[in-house]
């Protein structure tokens, strides 16, 4: 598992960047395609609407020949068809309604553009507006068609009219690609989320579920050990009972007899603790509740470990400021919530000079208790995971601290059960502190 968890990892990383990197370069192609089709679309259409206005430009030709042109008398017909012009003919309006026409005619409905009519230049009077010299220049972003609107080779008014040309300019083509592909887009990048997190989410799951199984091969090794150190005791105890001396001896038989009945309590203590954590897993415990005072159950929790303390030469300072420290709870689980954070102070103290201060004070309608110890801490890691089942800061095969690492676990739920919160800080090598709260019997 060790050796094959990495390749996962690196496998899923790289197929999820593989699939991005393929995205992408779809996009882009069709990004090109689009580009290139609305060039073509744009081109068709001002191709066209340069023949709607060429044909509109000769249709006011009264004659059909060139040499009657030549040789008419009628001055009037002559101006007629020497000057005909689309700057003369058409206004910007009637243009501009022609090129829309033929836009909307090859599915670019709406798509904005700027236009001339002029004569070798882009300065003459039909132009659209004071933007189009700018777009006309600006070849890179925009779509620049310029056609000459001159009759067709052969026909009977060529070179007979003023050379022009119509330019149509489609700006910012850019904003009108991204509009089409706006869709493919958005699907896109909706499914990439879909996929990261998909492969997010497969990949916290295999950390998770690596991290359990480490849990509860330390929770398999902390168990064996709880339970052989008792079992040898008992076995010894029982070994001497057999003795015949000892059994002559009342007191040594005594001193025996108690020893097995500390041990049994003792593996029956740890089998309740899994047991209730089992419990609680599937919502199944049940709560007594009664009206409690806490600093009752803190004063009593400290004389039961008042042994411990003493071999430890440590001490507890109390400073009680709540004036009102009544709550609902069930005594047994409250208690018990205390004792396995005395205990946990106990445990993880440093050699010499066990200090622990408990503190109550109200704020609005709750209790708050403050524990805090001067023992060896708990580093960022630590922190993240002290109240999930089993867990236990790892300390390799040493057992110098026993448990299950289902005491703050319990607690957790002890606390939440009862309707109130618990919130660790710790700096390591300096100490830590558990604020609990609980809201107050009414």
């Amino acid at each position: 598992m060790k050796r094959i968890f990495p390749v996962i990892i690196i496998l899923i990383i790289l197929s999820l960047f593989g699939l991005i990197y393929f995205q992408v370069l779809w996009l882009q192609t069709a990004k090109l395609t689009k580009e290139k089709q609305l060039r073509e679309n744009i081109f068709i259409a001002c191709t066209e609407a340069a023949e709607e206005l060429i044909e509109k430009k000769t249709s006011l030709l009264p004659l059909s020949k060139k040499s009657d042109l030549l040789f008419s008398n009628n001055d009037q017909i002559k101006m007629e068809i020497l000057r005909p012009s689309v700057i003369q003919r058409f206004s910007k309006d009637e243009i501009y309604l022609i090129i829309r026409k033929s836009l909307d005619k090859h599915l670019l409905d709406g798509i904005p553009f700027e236009f001339a009519v002029s004569d070798n230049s882009v300065s003459g009077d039909q132009i659209q507006s004071t933007n189009f010299l700018k777009y006309f220049l600006d070849s890179t972003h925009n779509t620049n068609v310029a056609l000459p609107l001159e009759p067709a080779p052969g026909s009977d008014l060529e070179n007979l009219v003023k050379e022009e040309y119509l330019v149509v300019i489609v700006p910012n083509q850019a904003a009108i690609v991204f509009r089409e592909i706006f869709w493919f887009i958005l699907g896109t990048v909706l499914f990439m989320i879909i996929i990261i997190a998909a492969f997010f989410i497969t990949v916290r799951t295999l950390i998770r579920q690596k991290k359990l199984s480490e849990i509860k091969s330390d929770f398999i090794n902390n168990m064996t050990h709880e339970f052989k150190t008792p079992i040898a005791t008992i076995s010894l105890a029982v070994d001497a009972l057999k003795n015949e001396k000892v059994i002559a001896d009342h007191e040594k038989k005594k001193y025996f007899i108690d020893i097995i009945k500390e041990e049994n309590k003792r593996m029956n203590k740890q089998v309740e603790l899994i047991l209730q954590a089992s419990l609680f897993d599937k919502k199944e415990i049940q709560l007594n509740n009664t009206l409690l005072s806490m600093h009752s159950i803190i004063s009593t929790a400290i004389n039961n470990t008042s042994l411990t303390l003493d071999q430890k030469k440590g001490k507890v300072q109390t400073t009680f400021n709540a004036t009102s420290d009544m709550i609902f709870g069930d005594e047994v689980h409250i208690t018990n919530v205390i004792n396995n954070l005395l205990d946990n102070a106990i445990k993880y103290s440093k050699p010499e000079g066990l200090l622990i201060k408990i503190s109550t004070k109200n704020t609005k309608n709750q209790l708050q208790i403050v524990i805090q110890d001067n023992g060896i801490g708990m580093t960022k890691d630590t922190m993240k995971n002290i109240f999930e089942k089993f867990y236990r800061a790892h300390t390799g095969n040493i057992h110098n601290v026993k448990g299950f690492g289902l005491g703050l676990s319990y607690v957790k739920s002890i606390v939440t059960a009862h309707k109130g919160s618990i919130k660790p800080e710790s700096t390591f090598g300096v100490g830590s502190t558990f604020v609990i709260t609980f809201p107050l019997a009414s």
